[in-house]
């Protein structure tokens, strides 16, 4: 009996991993053109069997070692570059007079929080004598999938619309994938790489389609709860745009709630922004209204949060508050992140800060809780982005006499 299996999030139907599974394929079907898909699946594992060895997993998580809860066999699958193990930092805001513990995931080998869900598909690809892995992305995933396949000598071929940032498409080329550039929106470069893989069969990792990307993501929630010593925030806020990554979060939680290693979950904060909220927007209604999106943050600008269905399950069920905040707010909390702590983040990362800043405000008796953002990205994925906010002083001459007059006008 393998360790866990699927379920479809819609219709419920089990389905054993002895196979490489994507969709349910009779919900799927149901899905209408401009929609999130129904059949998503979810990764569980034998909880009734593992509850029994809670203390012994807790030990594991505790030395970094998730393995009685991932889909692949050993360790020695994943890649040799080191994912994860991203420091907690407790940081003062001095401009919002506001303390926040920062979970920073810029550290990861490409930069962002992706390669978490590239080093399990990668490692089940190889476990699986898979040589060729598949991805949309509108840069993060793509650059992720290409750095771990050249670590681990597999090949990626990535799909990206043409208006990615070229930041990001500089690092999937130099890592020596094939890109595929599409003349279109992050969700033609998806449906595109959709259809290669029922072409051509390559192995696929697109998130809210590859089920174990959710079980890389989860990780995260793993490592929070042993940075912590074995508890967990009060809160956790987190950028959202087609749902995966905060659905990664509700599951690590989700799988230690089900273990009994905590007695309940965190609340997980959706941030959205206002130009690509999608998923917050449609969170009570039956009736999916998608808009184009439009915003600053590429990495969660997302007309169809592929993932809806299975987000939108975690957050209500566990009664979870979001919150949306506009470009304008994303780039000031950017500043704000640098300056109080000098770390740089894209703006999908600090899309969350903003939401922290925003929530923090509203409820200000929440202030003296624990509260946690998770920064996804290093903010040299998008220096564009930033230009609007920045000024780079004009040269001036190389007399000292030069020197001191620029220390009177700028008051240095």
């Amino acid at each position: 009996m393998n360790k866990y299996y699927y379920s479809c999030i819609n219709c419920g139907k089990e389905f054993d991993s002895s196979a490489i599974r994507y969709l349910c394929d009779e919900c799927s079907k149901n899905t209408e053109p401009g929609n999130a898909p129904k059949g998503v699946l979810k990764v569980n594992y034998r909880y009734d069997t593992l509850v029994s060895q809670k203390e012994s997993i807790k030990e594991n998580i505790g030395n970094h070692n998730f393995l009685q809860l991932l889909p692949i066999k050993s360790q020695d699958s994943l890649p040799p570059l080191r994912v994860g193990y991203t420091p907690v930092y407790n940081f003062n805001f001095r401009d919002k007079n506001l303390s926040l513990m920062v979970k920073d995931d810029s550290g990861n080998p490409t930069y962002s929080f992706k390669d978490r869900a590239s080093q399990i598909v990668s490692a089940f690809a190889k476990e699986n004598n898979i040589n060729t892995i598949i991805a949309a992305s509108t840069g993060n995933a793509g650059s992720s999938i290409a750095g771990i396949c050249a670590s681990q000598n597999q090949k990626a071929i990535v799909f990206v619309p043409a208006a990615a940032p070229k930041a990001k498409l500089s690092q999937i080329i130099m890592y020596g994938a094939k890109i595929i550039p599409v003349d279109g929106t992050y969700d033609d470069a998806f449906d595109l790489s959709l259809a290669s893989t029922q072409k051509f069969g390559f192995y696929n990792r697109n998130t809210a389609f590859n089920p174990l990307t959710i079980e890389g993501k989860k990780t995260v929630a793993f490592e929070i709860y042993s940075q912590l010593q074995f508890s967990i925030p009060e809160r956790i806020f987190v950028p959202v745009g087609d749902g995966v990554i905060i659905s990664g979060v509700f599951k690590g939680f989700e799988d230690l709630l089900k273990l009994k290693l905590i007695s309940k979950m965190p609340e997980i904060i959706a941030v959205q922004a206002k130009g690509s909220s999608n998923l917050i927007n449609n969170l009570n209604t039956d009736q999916q209204i998608f808009n184009c999106s439009n915003t600053i943050a590429d990495s969660i600008s997302v007309d169809i949060p592929r993932n809806f269905y299975m987000a939108r399950n975690f957050i209500n069920h566990y009664k979870c508050r979001t919150v949306m905040v506009d470009d304008g707010e994303i780039l000031e909390a950017s500043a704000i992140l640098s300056k109080n702590t000098g770390l740089f983040a894209e703006p999908a990362a600090t899309a969350a800060f903003a939401g922290a800043f925003n929530f923090l405000d509203k409820y200000p008796e929440c202030k003296n809780e624990s509260n946690m953002v998770i920064s996804t990205g290093s903010g040299l994925k998008d220096l564009n982005s930033v230009q609007k906010i920045i000024q780079i002083p004009k040269p001036i001459g190389t007399d000292i006499n030069n020197l001191e007059k620029y220390f009177d006008e700028k008051g240095i």
